[in-house]
């Protein structure tokens, strides 16, 4: 398979699933509530982040988050363009980590674009401490970054044979 069709599928995929569990989360879920799914561990929630990671620079006052995010995920795609150029076809970890975090950052920019904020609802916790709500887009930057870890490891294991 063409390394370019690949990426496409995953950026694809990644953009679908993360913007049909946005839209049931706009349409099921009041803002700033939630439910719990998993007692203790997880809920589900409606939280809106102007921000990035973490609710960095999720700040009312700030006006200028949201056309600086939505720049820099249109530079990501781009230069995820040109990495791909670089990247042997048969490199299939860096191929779907390159796809998948360009589907993270094209469902982040539909939302900031759309909305002005980006929607997150995937709140796992335990007790008291949470971590930051996240979406699916959030999870494809992760576990995208996480496919180009392992395609770099490989590649450097495989040099030294």
């Amino acid at each position: 398979m063409n390394r370019y069709t690949l990426a496409a599928i995953w950026a694809t995929t990644t953009v679908v699933l993360d913007q049909i569990t946005k839209l049931w989360v706009l349409n099921t879920i009041e803002p700033w509530t939630g439910f719990k799914v998993i007692p203790g561990f997880f809920n589900l929630v409606h939280v809106l982040n102007k921000g990035a990671a973490w609710g960095f620079l999720d700040d009312e006052t700030i006006d200028w988050q949201r056309p600086m995010f939505i720049a820099i995920s249109v530079v990501a795609v781009f230069a995820i363009g040109f990495m791909l150029k670089s990247t042997k076809r048969t490199d299939t970890w860096m191929i779907s980590g390159l796809g998948m975090i360009a589907g993270g950052a094209i469902g982040n920019a539909i939302d900031r674009l759309w909305l002005g904020s980006v929607i997150d609802f995937l709140d796992f916790y335990i007790g008291t401490a949470h971590w930051p709500a996240f979406n699916i887009a959030d999870s494809a930057l992760t576990v995208g970054a996480g496919c180009i870890i392992v395609s770099i490891f490989l590649e450097r294991h495989a040099q030294q044979d």
